[in-house]
C-alpha cells in the first residue's frame, strides 16, 4: 500500500499524538507514502497495534514511543533515546494537542500551562533538537499543525488560541533561520476535524449546525484530509515552500 504521487520512501519521520485523531492519520499516510515513522503519545505502546499493522502491510516500520509532552523531562528521555538509537528524523511533524474550554475571565491557570507546554514548548523544544541535526545534514522537514484559530480569536479557548497563533509565528520565524540551510519549516492549519478534540462540538447540534453554516463545503473535515498536505510538505515536491502557515479548513477563512 503505497502512494504512487509522493515518495517518502527511506525517510523517516516523528510523529507526536500520534496515537489518535489527526497524528493517527498523518502516521497512517506517510507509511503509505513510504516513510518509517516514529509514533509519540502518552500511552501509546498500549494501542499500537493496528499502526503495527498499517506499517506492515505499507512494507515500513512504526515505532511506539511513550512520552508526556507536558513534561520536559520526559522529552529529553525521548530525545536520548532516538540518539542511543542512532535514528536520523527526516521529517518532524508537532501534531500533539490539547483544548480546555473555559471562559477567558475563569480559564484556570493550570489549564493555561499545561495547552501551552504541548502545545508550544514541546514543538519548540523538539524543533530546536531535531532541527540542529536537519542543519547539519543540510536536509529536513519540519511540519507543525497550526489552526484556524492561528488567526482568529476563537471562542473559550484562550489558551488554544494563544498557542496556535504562537505556532504560526514560530513556523516563520524557523523558516527565516533555517531555510537557507536546507530545512523547510512550515505549518497546515485545520479548521473543524472530526476528532476527539472536537468531541463537545461535534455533540451540540446548534454549534455545529452555525459552524456548518459558516463552512463553505458544509460538513466536518476528517483527519487524513489534513494527512495528506502534511505528506506534501515532507516530500520533495515541497522543496521552495518555506514559512507557510496553509489553511485546510473548507473554506472556513474565506467567508
Amino acid at each position: 500500500m503505497t502512494s504512487n504521487t509522493i515518495n517518502l520512501t527511506g525517510k523517516t519521520a516523528l510523529v507526536t499524538g500520534a496515537s489518535r485523531g489527526i497524528g493517527r492519520a498523518i502516521s497512517e499516510v506517510l507509511m503509505e507514502c513510504g516513510a518509517d515513522v516514529l509514533g509519540i503519545g502518552t500511552s501509546i505502546k498500549a494501542r499500537d497495534g493496528d499502526l503495527t499493522d498499517h506499517a506492515v502491510r505499507c512494507g515500513t516500520a512504526f515505532t511506539p514511543i511513550d512520552a508526556d509532552l507536558s513534561d520536559r523531562a520526559q522529552i529529553n528521555s525521548l530525545l536520548e533515546g532516538v540518539r542511543r538509537d542512532h535514528v536520523e528524523v527526516d521529517i518532524l511533524v508537532n501534531n500533539a494537542g490539547i483544548i480546555r474550554r473555559s471562559p477567558a475571565e475563569s480559564h484556570s491557570l493550570e489549564d493555561w500551562d499545561r495547552v501551552l507546554a504541548i502545545n508550544l514548548d514541546a514543538v519548540f523544544q523538539l524543533s530546536q533538537a531535531f532541527g540542529k541535526q536537519m542543519i547539519e545534514r543540510g536536509d529536513g522537514k519540519i511540519i507543525n499543525i497550526a489552526s484556524v484559530l492561528s488567526f482568529q480569536g476563537g471562542i473559550l479557548v484562550p489558551g488554544y488560541a494563544a498557542s496556535k497563533g504562537a505556532i504560526a509565528q514560530l513556523t516563520k520565524a524557523l523558516a527565516n533561520e533555517w531555510a537557507s540551510k536546507g530545512v523547510n519549516v512550515n505549518a497546515v492549519a485545520p479548521g473543524y476535524i472530526a476528532t476527539d478534540n472536537t468531541a463537545d462540538l461535534q455533540r451540540d447540534a446548534d454549534r455545529t449546525a452555525s459552524l456548518m453554516a459558516r463552512i463553505p463545503v458544509a460538513r466536518w473535515g476528517e483527519p487524513r484530509e489534513i494527512a495528506w498536505p502534511v505528506a506534501f510538505l515532507a516530500s520533495a515536491q515541497a522543496s521552495f515552500i518555506h514559512g507557510t502557515v496553509l489553511p485546510v479548513d473548507g473554506g472556513w477563512l474565506a467567508r
